[in-house]
């Protein structure tokens, strides 16, 4: 009543607002108690401040006292802002977060359930009065807490999206429902509001029940890692019989080591990660060894739980990696951007690589026999998909260029053959011929039978990532 006849009291400071309250609260109290009314005149409008001990109460009294014995689910949040928002659910995130050991800077904010979505959408669809509220929340962080929670009583809310949008609902892998948040918010955004209104009440029905949470789930985004021998992670294969990935035959396992497994070790414990993924650029057989500059990889760790280790820290790293085994070495070990690992794989097929093969011929050999090999440059052949691996590549043709060559005389049946030649080039295919697969060989071109019997990969010219300073 007193901001409606004195509106100028809301530029008053709040302290003469409050005198004045005061003094009108303190007025009423002395009123006398007015005369009784003739039944002919309209009630009086004026507002009484208190009701006396045999009034009954006003339907709005009413109606506020049923609201504060039976509180009503809210249906949109289905309860998660009203009861599972305060200290008790804070203190239950903050305990999973420390049992789990997490590290982080700034956390990310978790979504409400996913029906959410839905019941938002009844409450303002057809509607041309609704006025949103809040400024939205725009949250980036690495490190991020979910909760779940169920409600059984609005299970089927969304089925009807799956026949409406069915394009928008693919079952996966990986995920134990359909009716993820992102598939739902799609569906949503692609139904006509006429559509959405004869399969879904709007407003939604009030629910009897509030939400039940379920597990509290952390998750920390990939960390990369990467390096080079000089300029960035690189390993070097001084090993003969270790492969690049761990090499499984129809179930069974060849060997017993990997140069992935030997670096991922120490990575994982000390990242705390819950898995990786390997990449490399290229790759090299069982028997080939990795030498001079080395071949470039990098390493997505899932979850890690420990995210940031110091330049110091991941120094220490290398140097635990390197004297866990005598098989491989690494340098240059350092974290790296989610947008930098895709510089690895840039020009993959224009990039160059250089090597080393000792080679055995038939006909025995003298040093003049094989100089002419010396001034050939830029020989293109044409690779179709070796036998060897043909079970896991598609057959096709690959021309592929041999830059330059360079030969080494040692006896009359062997001789060194260095090369620099295009990336993803063949290099056995190209001395035995792989039964004519290859074409020009170094069989046609020595007119005699030849084969491989030593390869080392001399480096990989990639000029990323960038080196470390010792």
């Amino acid at each position: 009543v007193l901001l409606r006849e004195r509106p100028g009291c809301l530029q008053e400071p709040h302290q003469e607002t409050l005198k004045e309250l005061q003094a009108f609260i303190g007025n009423t109290e002395n009123v006398p108690e007015p005369a009784d009314e003739p039944a002919d005149d309209p009630p009086s409008k004026r507002a009484k401040l208190e009701l006396s001990g045999t009034e009954a109460p006003s339907e709005e009294d009413a109606a506020e006292e049923k609201l504060t014995e039976e509180p009503s689910v809210c249906v949109v949040c289905l309860g998660i802002l009203q009861e599972l928002c305060g200290t008790t659910q804070a203190v239950k995130i903050a305990e999973k977060v420390k049992a789990e050991k997490y590290e982080f800077e700034t956390l990310h904010s978790c979504w409400l359930h996913v029906k959410k979505e839905l019941r938002e959408k009844s409450m303002a669809v057809d509607k041309d009065d609704v006025v949103q509220a809040g400024v939205a929340v725009v949250a980036r962080s690495l490190f991020e807490i979910s909760v779940g929670f169920t409600h059984k009583e609005t299970d089927a809310d969304c089925h009807f999206l799956a026949t409406t949008c069915a394009d928008c609902f693919r079952p996966t892998k990986n995920k134990q429902s359909v009716f993820t948040r992102m598939a739902v918010v799609k569906a949503l955004e692609k139904i006509s509001d006429t559509k959405f209104l004869t399969h879904y009440a709007c407003p939604p029905a009030k629910p009897t029940s509030s939400c039940s949470s379920q597990d509290v789930q952390c998750l920390h985004q990939c960390v990369f890692v990467a390096g080079r021998y000089n300029k960035f992670w690189r390993y070097n294969k001084y090993s003969r019989s270790l492969p690049q990935t761990p090499w499984v035959i129809d179930g069974e396992r060849r060997m017993e080591s990997s140069v992935e497994e030997l670096i991922a070790e120490s990575v994982l414990s000390s990242f705390r990660s819950e898995g990786f993924n390997f990449s490399s650029s290229g790759r090299e057989d069982v028997d080939v060894r990795t030498l001079g500059t080395g071949r470039p990889f990098a390493m997505e760790l899932l979850n890690p739980h420990r995210p940031n280790l110091s330049r110091a820290e991941m120094k220490l790293l290398q140097e635990t990696i390197n004297n866990s085994s005598d098989k491989i070495k690494v340098r240059d070990l350092q974290i790296v951007s989610r947008e930098a690992m895709g510089k690895m794989k840039e020009g993959e097929e224009d990039k160059t690589k250089s090597y080393t093969a000792l080679i055995w011929t038939l006909k025995p050999i003298q040093s003049e026999d094989i100089a002419f090999i010396d001034d050939i440059k830029d020989l293109t052949l044409d690779q179709k998909t070796p036998l060897r691996v043909l079970h896991r590549r598609a057959l096709a043709v690959r021309p592929r260029v041999v830059h330059n060559m360079k030969t080494r005389f040692l006896d009359s049946h062997h001789f060194y053959l260095e090369m620099k030649t295009q990336a993803g080039t063949y290099i056995k295919e190209f001395v035995h011929g792989d039964f004519g697969r290859t074409k020009p060989n170094l069989c046609e071109l020595l007119k005699t039978d030849t084969d491989i019997l030593e390869l080392d990969v001399e480096s990989v010219d990639v000029d990323w990532p960038p080196s470390i300073p010792e």
